[in-house]
């Protein structure tokens, strides 16, 4: 039995991405429809949380449900792996259990190792280095609006966090060009730069990163466990703010997204979150539902 783990955009073909994502459409529709598409009855998601999280619980739980199935919330508090047991040992027992894993901590090297060891399907839910089941929610989201994002130019505005990451690995996948306006000592990873310098800008001012920009996309400023450089980060950051003003150097049908929960008044204005002619969050915050159902259904079908 082979099992397929989503660590991050790079375990999936163009040809399997673009397949979720037609799914994810597809799943939508039958949801608005409230047509039934329960595949999975008594399968069991273990969902373990080191980082807390509201879109993403809510999203998967709600998820295995409408397949059909069920889920267990793990936190630290809750595990042995809070008491300091090896991943590998919880890894291999955790997955004799349920049929299908997603796991949000901090060390990407952590999710490497539980994989390595598990016999099910292991998620990426987010990690410090990647969150790629938000840019499966995103990539839909484009789609939807706008068609196909080959061939477009994206801008990453902000920190070269998790995120910006797998927007490099997204622009390989989509076949799209991605600016980058970041602050000098606020880059992406060198080395994924670098691998993908043919389609990757790096820039320091935003305005010109957005010129002609198909889409627009940004994110906190200060991350989870950052909290404590947020002062310093805002005064790095001053200018980065995403706004009506910065979208019109941005081509005239471009949109905004952005991964929530936003703080706006800094990485984005409150007028510009709030304008459904540009900004498509509240469609993106709810197409993590979709994504992820039809990830669940890709990796499980993948385990027969």
């Amino acid at each position: 039995m082979t099992v397929r783990h989503f660590l991050t955009l790079n375990d999936l073909s163009d040809s399997e991405l673009a397949t979720i994502i037609e799914r994810a459409v597809e799943m939508k529709a039958l949801r608005k429809q409230h047509i039934e598409n329960a595949p999975f009855p008594n399968h069991v998601l273990g969902m373990i949380f080191e980082k807390s999280s509201t879109r993403t619980r809510v999203s998967f739980e709600a998820g295995m449900a409408q397949l059909g199935g069920s889920s267990i919330f793990l936190s630290p508090r809750d595990t042995q792996l809070g008491r300091g047991e090896p991943i590998e040992d919880s890894a291999r027992v955790i997955s004799r259990m349920v049929d299908i894993i997603m796991i949000r901590t901090f060390e990407h090297e952590k999710i490497e190792r539980f994989a390595q060891y598990s016999s099910v399907p292991v998620i990426n839910a987010l990690t410090d280095d990647y969150h790629p089941c938000q840019l499966l929610a995103d990539i839909q989201t484009y789609v939807e609006h706008r068609g196909s994002p080959q061939g477009k130019t994206v801008t990453w505005v902000g920190d070269g966090n998790n995120m910006c990451h797998s927007y490099i690995n997204a622009a390989a996948k989509c076949d799209f060009h991605l600016n980058i306006a970041c602050p000098e000592g606020f880059d992406p990873d060198q080395a994924l730069v670098s691998k993908n310098s043919d389609r990757v800008t790096i820039y320091r001012d935003p305005k010109e990163a957005v010129k002609g920009s198909d889409w627009v996309v940004t994110d906190v400023w200060a991350s989870m466990g950052q909290e404590e450089e947020q002062k310093e980060r805002e005064a790095k950051f001053a200018g980065y703010e995403v706004n009506h003003e910065l979208m019109k150097l941005a081509n005239k049908d471009a949109i905004f997204m952005h991964c929530l929960p936003a703080h706006r008044g800094e990485e984005v204005s409150g007028e510009l979150l709030e304008d459904e002619s540009i900004s498509v969050v509240w469609d993106e915050a709810e197409n993590r539902l979709h994504a992820q159902k039809a990830l669940m259904e890709f990796l499980l079908n993948h385990r027969k």
